[in-house]
């Protein structure tokens, strides 16, 4: 039977979980999640993980918060004004907001404290900090890469 292997597109089915249980992500039986192993859009370490598995195969992995969304960094939360805040977006604790920064890129901040004439804002990824576990179900490998 064939084994995943580097450049191979693939179908997985995954739960991700919090060290202390939570689940932050999980596909659905009719909703897999389809990658290409080795692309930018997913973790190495996630990606690198169904090499060599083969279709059917589960596996469970751990992801240092290094490996993954990165440490926190308290330098990414900061107050602003209410004032400074577009009228159209009204600022509530856990609410996320999409800003356009001066590089042109899109940041998200999540709204975590708000008081009678300021806003605190976190920028850091949700995942930031975390450990990540992931049980990895190998549903099919789709395309495979020519050698």
């Amino acid at each position: 039977m064939a084994k995943a292997k580097e450049g191979d597109t693939v179908k997985v089915y995954f739960t991700g979980t919090l060290q202390d249980g939570t689940i932050f992500g999980q596909t659905h039986e009719d909703e897999p999640f389809e990658f290409t192993i080795g692309a930018k859009n997913v973790l190495p370490k996630f990606g690198g993980a169904v090499i060599d598995m083969q279709e059917g195969e589960n596996k469970t992995i751990v992801i240092a918060p290094e490996d993954a969304y990165g440490p926190r960094d308290e330098k990414r939360v900061f107050t602003a004004e209410k004032t400074d805040i577009p009228d159209h977006i009204t600022p509530e604790i856990g609410k996320k907001i999409q800003v356009q920064m001066g590089s042109g890129e899109m940041a998200i901040f999540t709204v975590i404290e708000v008081s009678e004439d300021k806003v605190t804002f976190d920028a850091n990824d949700p995942l930031a900090g975390e450990e990540l576990t992931f049980e990895i179900k190998l549903l099919e490998i789709l395309q495979t890469e020519e050698e």
